[in-house]
C-alpha cells in the first residue's frame, strides 16, 4: 500500500475526524477504547522512577495523560492543522490555562472587548488580582488594535465571531500588530468550529475550544481545547501547567467527544445551511428590526467573515422590537426551540444575553459590543428547517 495514503497528515478532513488518532488495543476493538482508570502500574520500581524523571515515555496517571483522552487529542489536532492539542474539563478552563499559563505579575493582555460572559470575567476581574494589566478594545477597529499595541504585550485574547453580537475580527491583522508587539494569539473559535475556521493558518498562536458546543454537539457533555504549533508554549508552559492544577478531561467525556467529531463536519454543514435559511427568513419580518449572520451580505463584515470563513456559521442572533418584554414574550411564545444558554447543540437553543450570558455587564457595557434589550441569539439546530420558520413565525 502507498504510505503516503495511510500517513493521517495527508488525510482530507472527513477521513481525520472518522480515523484520526485511533489507537487500538490488543484486543483490536472498531470503536475507541473507553480506559476508565486513574493509574497505571509498572513492570518495575526502575521502571517507575524512569517514567518520572522522563527517561521513558509512557501512562503514568490520568491527570496528565490517558489513552482515550490521547486519541481525542490528536484527532482534533490532525483536524485543526496543530502539531500539539491537550484537552481540558470545560471550555473556560481551556480558556484560564491558555491565559494564565503564560502570564505573570506585570505582564500586559490585550483583548476584544466582546467576550463571552465568563471570559470576560478572566480578562477584566481575575487578571487583574494578579498584577495583571488588561486593556479591552473595540474588536473591529484595527487602528485601536494598533494603539493598544504600541506597548509591549505578553498576550491578545479574542473570539471571532464574537458571542454574540457575531463580529467578526480580522485575525490576519491582529495576529500581525500582536507578533510586533511581543504577544501570542490566542483566538476563541467556538463559533466558527474547526470546519469553518483555521485561526492557525490565519497567523494565531493558539487556537481554544468549548468541546461542549459543536464538538460534542448534542448536550451530553463538558469539554475544552487547547491547540499550538509553539512548542516552546505547549511543553514549557501549557503542559506543566494543567499537569500541576488538573483541570484534566474525564476519560469517558474524551470518548464522547471522539464520537461527536466523526460527525462534527456533516453536522455543522448542515448546520449552517439551516442558520442561513433562516436568517435571510428573519429579514423579511417587521417584527424583527436587524438581523444579524455573517453568511449574509447585509452583516458589517460579510466579506471579512467570507474570506476567512467557509461559511456563515451556526449562530443567528437578531433584535425584536419591543425590547426586554418583546423579546420575552417571543421567547415564551415558542413552541419547538428551547430557551437554552448552551449552544452548537443538535437541537435550536435560544437565549437572552442581557439577562442570561452577559447579565453581568452593565448595560452600558452591553451597548457597547451590540447587546441590546430586543437581542436574542439563536443557535440553529439539525431539525427540518421548514419547522424552525413556522415556530420563529408563530412566535413573532
Amino acid at each position: 500500500m502507498d504510505a503516503k495514503k495511510t500517513d493521517p497528515a495527508n488525510w482530507r478532513s472527513a477521513t481525520k475526524l472518522v480515523r484520526g488518532g485511533t489507537e487500538r488495543s490488543p484486543f483490536q476493538e472498531t470503536s475507541e477504547g473507553l480506559f476508565l482508570t486513574s493509574g497505571y502500574v509498572y513492570d518495575s520500581a526502575e521502571e517507575a522512577e524512569r517514567a518520572f524523571t522522563g527517561d521513558v515515555q509512557r501512562y503514568m496517571y490520568s491527570r496528565y495523560a490517558n489513552p482515550t483522552v490521547t486519541m481525542f487529542e490528536n484527532r482534533l489536532a490532525l483536524l485543526e492543522g496543530a502539531e500539539y492539542c491537550v484537552s481540558t474539563a470545560t471550555g473556560m478552563a481551556a480558556a484560564y490555562a491558555a491565559l494564565t499559563s503564560q502570564l505573570k505579575a506585570g505582564d500586559r493582555v490585550v483583548a476584544s472587548r466582546a467576550l463571552f460572559g465568563s471570559c470576560h470575567y478572566i480578562i477584566t476581574q481575575e487578571l487583574p488580582k494578579f498584577g495583571i494589566e488588561t486593556v479591552l478594545v473595540d474588536g473591529i477597529d484595527l487602528d485601536a488594535w494598533a494603539e493598544a499595541l504600541e506597548e509591549k504585550t505578553q498576550c491578545v485574547f479574542l473570539e471571532t465571531p464574537s458571542n454574540p453580537a457575531l463580529e467578526i475580527i480580522d485575525i490576519k491583522a491582529v495576529s500581525e500588530l500582536a507578533h510586533k508587539a511581543g504577544a501570542l494569539l490566542i483566538i476563541d473559535n467556538v463559533f466558527a468550529t474547526p470546519i469553518l475556521q483555521k485561526p492557525l493558518e490565519l497567523g494565531a498562536d493558539i487556537v481554544m475550544y468549548s468541546a461542549t458546543k459543536h464538538i460534542d454537539g448534542q448536550g451530553r457533555t463538558l469539554g475544552g481545547a487547547i491547540l499550538t504549533n509553539n512548542e516552546d508554549y505547549f511543553e514549557n508552559l501549557l503542559k506543566p501547567f494543567l499537569r500541576h492544577t488538573g483541570p484534566s478531561l474525564s476519560p469517558f467525556n474524551a470518548w464522547v467527544l471522539l464520537k461527536g467529531l466523526e460527525t462534527l463536519d456533516l453536522r455543522v454543514r448542515r448546520h449552517v445551511e439551516n442558520a442561513h435559511v433562516l436568517a435571510k427568513f428573519l429579514e423579511g419580518r417587521k417584527q424583527v428590526t436587524k438581523v444579524l449572520y455573517p453568511g449574509l451580505g447585509s452583516h458589517p463584515q460579510h466579506e471579512l467573515a467570507m474570506r476567512q470563513m467557509t461559511g456563515g456559521g451556526t449562530m443567528v442572533s437578531f433584535e425584536v422590537d419591543g425590547g426586554k418584554d418583546g423579546a420575552f414574550r417571543f421567547l415564551d411564545g415558542l413552541g419547538l426551540i428551547d430557551i437554552s444558554n448552551n449552544l452548537g447543540d443538535a437541537k435550536s437553543l435560544i437565549t437572552h444575553p442581557a439577562t442570561t450570558t452577559h447579565h453581568r455587564l452593565s448595560p452600558e457595557e452591553r451597548m457597547e459590543i451590540g447587546i441590546s434589550d430586543g437581542l436574542v441569539r439563536l443557535s440553529v439546530g439539525l431539525e427540518d428547517v421548514e419547522d424552525l420558520k413556522e415556530d420563529l413565525d408563530q412566535a413573532l
